[in-house]
């Protein structure tokens, strides 16, 4: 935390540079954490979103919303799932693209970098599929006359009815949004700091339609649990909801992903910010 004139801790928010090189020391951190519990902390992130995504797919099973509200406050929901990361502590794969920076300033190797990332994508996977089996087993879906079913069918089916362009494409802005609000966080000295400047870009990234790989690490396998228990079996792209669409989906996301935070937010601020004049 910075310090006021009088060597008390501040309040004030980090500036953009400062930002920068906090995002660089996380990065070393990161990378030096111990397998077990890298994972196990991307278990609670895994978990996390998938929260965010039932409290969405539960708000906007009301079929007497309009379009716009439930893009607008079903994005409100889906916060939850950064939030309780950024506040509780977690370690999300889309966030940690910006260990993309430290990578850049030569604090941390490459190939710690892309081990954390994968041991962390893994733990992703797995809180995401925790998730769905304390959903499927708590009957969940079956709220508002099963119609929460439904949605879940529809919402993944939408996902893998897209060509592997869209997905690629709106992988890159989603990650885009997600790495700004964790910038945000960075800056941010109170919970309630943390908040208020996730609220804006997740909710417009959900409310955009944009691609989230560890979001859909919960959509999709909940989508195709429904399917197979005969729920939305008229759902556009529903046929697409097997292992081959779920893993087409999952890859080509989490590329996007990457490019859209490591490469445009990380690479970007640390070349703006960290790079060392010559």
């Amino acid at each position: 935390m910075a310090e006021s004139e009088q060597g008390q801790p501040s309040a004030v928010a980090l500036a953009p540079a400062a930002i920068e090189a906090a995002v660089e020391a996380t990065a070393v951190k990161k990378a030096a954490l111990p397998a077990a519990k890298a994972f196990v902390l991307a278990m609670f992130a895994g978990a996390f979103i998938a929260f965010g995504g039932l409290y969405f797919m539960v708000f906007i099973s009301d079929p007497n919303l309009s379009w716009g509200v439930q893009r607008l406050a079903g994005g409100i929901c889906f916060c939850l799932g950064l939030v309780l990361v950024l506040c509780c502590g977690a370690e999300l794969f889309t966030g940690n693209s910006l260990m993309a920076c430290g990578v850049a300033s030569g604090k941390v190797g490459a190939g710690r970098v892309l081990r954390a990332w994968a041991i962390v994508w893994l733990g992703n996977f797995a809180g995401s599929l925790l998730v769905v089996a304390l959903v499927y087993l708590s009957g969940i879906y079956k709220l508002n006359g099963e119609a929460v079913a439904h949605t879940m069918v529809s919402v993944a089916a939408g996902k893998v009815g897209l060509s592997a362009a869209e997905m690629f494409f709106r992988g890159i802005l989603c990650n885009l949004f997600v790495c700004l609000a964790v910038w945000i966080g960075f800056a941010s000295k109170t919970v309630t700091d943390k908040v208020v400047g996730i609220l804006l870009p997740i909710s417009g990234f959900v409310a955009c339609g944009f691609e989230h790989a560890v979001a859909n690490m919960f959509f999709l396998p909940m989508g195709a649990l429904m399917h197979a228990s005969g729920y939305g079996a008229d759902a556009a792209g529903a046929a697409l909801l097997a292992a081959p669409g779920i893993a087409l989906n999952l890859a080509t996301v989490t590329l996007g992903n990457i490019l859209g935070g490591a490469v445009l937010v990380g690479l970007g601020y640390w070349f703006a910010y960290g790079r060392k004049a010559v």
